[in-house]
């Protein structure tokens, strides 16, 4: 199958994105409006998963691709469901993005770091989701908890070596966190989430130190 070029794909969204704000500017597209937009954001996602679908070698297209269907849910949402564009509008935008970065991860394994920002807005849009229904700084530490496990799942990829293990550091200071923002909702809990993040603290310390003191105890043993 012929491989697109990618400068043709922008250039065919370029003379479309021209024509319709031409259209609009010229007030064919008024009575339209939102249901229109909508469509328009959803065909030029759909335009960029096509050119993904047919040369996996362009897996840059998922991102554009999806966020334009982002872009396109959250104008339908405010104009079908506008009473609920708090919990469906920018939380879905923020999980379709998610959703680009882990399909770049799951489409070439060694794109390992598509899990970082596909698992921190994964984390960032149910943080925002659940923050449109429940109150409290509580809500933050499930953002928290939600990155680090993200580092987590990175230090643990079966098909990756031991020095993946260092994605171990940022996810344990990001699960003390999401702890210590959850402790907040507990009163027993606001003396214990700081200790814990101290400790934790020292501990980064100690382990940063100690290889170096090895280091150096064996450079003195072999003079």
């Amino acid at each position: 199958m012929r491989k697109i070029e990618p400068r043709v794909v922008f250039s065919v969204l370029m003379i479309g994105a021209g024509i319709l704000f031409l259209l609009q500017n010229l007030g064919f597209l008024e009575d339209a409006g939102s249901i229109f937009w909508a469509l328009a954001f959803a065909v030029g996602g759909g335009v960029f998963l096509y050119v993904y679908l047919i040369d996996r070698t362009h897996w840059w297209a998922v991102i554009p691709g999806l966020t334009l269907l982002g872009i396109g849910e959250i104008i339908a949402v405010s104009h079908f469901l506008p009473q609920y564009e708090d919990i469906l509008g920018a939380p879905v935008f923020m999980v379709f993005i998610s959703i680009s970065f882990w399909i770049i991860y799951l489409t070439n394994r060694e794109n390992w770091w598509a899990i970082i920002p596909g698992g921190i807005l994964l984390s960032i849009g149910v943080f925002i989701g659940l923050e449109a229904i429940f109150e409290g700084v509580e809500m933050v530490g499930v953002m928290f908890l939600g990155m680090g496990l993200t580092f987590v799942v990175l230090a643990y990829l079966p098909s990756q070596e031991s020095w993946m293990r260092w994605a171990l550091i940022p996810a344990g200071v990001l699960l003390l966190m999401g702890v210590i923002f959850l402790g907040s909702a507990f009163s027993a809990l606001e003396i214990l989430g700081p200790a814990i993040l101290v400790l934790g603290g020292l501990y980064l310390i100690y382990r940063t130190v100690r290889p170096k003191a090895e280091i150096q105890a064996q450079i003195e043993e072999s003079e």
